[in-house]
């Protein structure tokens, strides 16, 4: 898919790998929707890149995914701004296993009701254009830490889901492909105070086994990885980006 003249809703658009992903999509020719549940970093985001690359370009819409009206609504103001939608960016996501029932909700339940709604706007058998789903996975959708167990758990759903409705079954009906990218270590705001956001102090110590090799990578890296996997990925793909290295597809045994 070649973005230029696209359109893209992104989730958790507002700081962190969100953020890059709509300035990469807007250098690339995209018009994009910001959407976030953080209204002021939103706003002000939005009219910084509207000044840059134009007021017909850029939207706002506050959203927060575990709302599902709200985030329906983001879709509607989307697709009355700008026509229509192309790509949507499951992104928002939190990494924080002592409020588990948040977390499951905003990284599992949040990504299947973005993809849900994605094809209810897009899908061909509804009316819409087809388009692209990414849905933002991390390295522990594949190798689990043993300090972050749920963490682990909402980032493996991710890619399960992701393969199972992009398979070309799905494709074949909507005309929706659906795909992960799955980032290690990235600088962004998902760390806070690691101790506070693990499950107990004490997996403080297996966090820093854990992360020992990791090399954290730009969040624009990321966003670059993303147009990759726009242009050249399969539905179904699930593709891991880290240390600022090409991104690379995961293969899965067939059945």
């Amino acid at each position: 898919m070649d973005v230029k003249g696209r359109v893209a809703l992104v989730t958790g658009a507002a700081s962190g790998i969100g953020k890059a992903c709509a300035i990469e999509l807007l250098n690339e020719g995209a018009m994009v929707s910001i959407c976030d549940i953080n209204a002021e970093e939103g706003e002000k985001l939005a009219e910084t890149l509207s000044t840059q690359y134009g007021k017909n370009r850029v939207i706002f819409c506050q959203c927060d995914v575990t709302d599902y009206s709200q985030f329906e609504e983001s879709f509607h103001t989307t697709a009355s701004a700008f026509g229509y939608i192309d790509i949507v960016v499951n992104n928002a996501g939190i990494m924080n296993d002592r409020f588990w029932e948040l977390e499951v909700d905003i990284n599992v339940n949040g990504v299947i009701r973005g993809t849900l709604l994605a094809e209810r706007f897009m899908a061909t058998n509804r009316s819409g254009q087809g388009g692209t789903v990414v849905n933002i996975g991390s390295n522990v959708s594949i190798n689990p830490y043993a300090s972050v167990p749920i963490y682990s758990a909402t980032k493996a759903a991710i890619v399960n889901f992701t393969r199972a409705f992009g398979h070309q079954y799905h494709v074949d009906s909507t005309g929706v492909k659906v795909m992960a990218l799955c980032p290690s270590a990235t600088d962004s705001k998902l760390l806070g105070d690691v101790s506070k956001q693990l499950l107990w102090p004490r997996y403080v110590e297996a966090w820093q086994r854990d992360v020992a090799s990791s090399v954290p990578q730009r969040a624009e890296h990321v966003a670059k990885a993303l147009i990759h996997i726009l242009n050249e990925g399969k539905s179904g793909s699930v593709w891991l980006v880290e240390k600022d290295q090409p991104p690379r597809e995961i293969t899965f045994p067939k059945h």
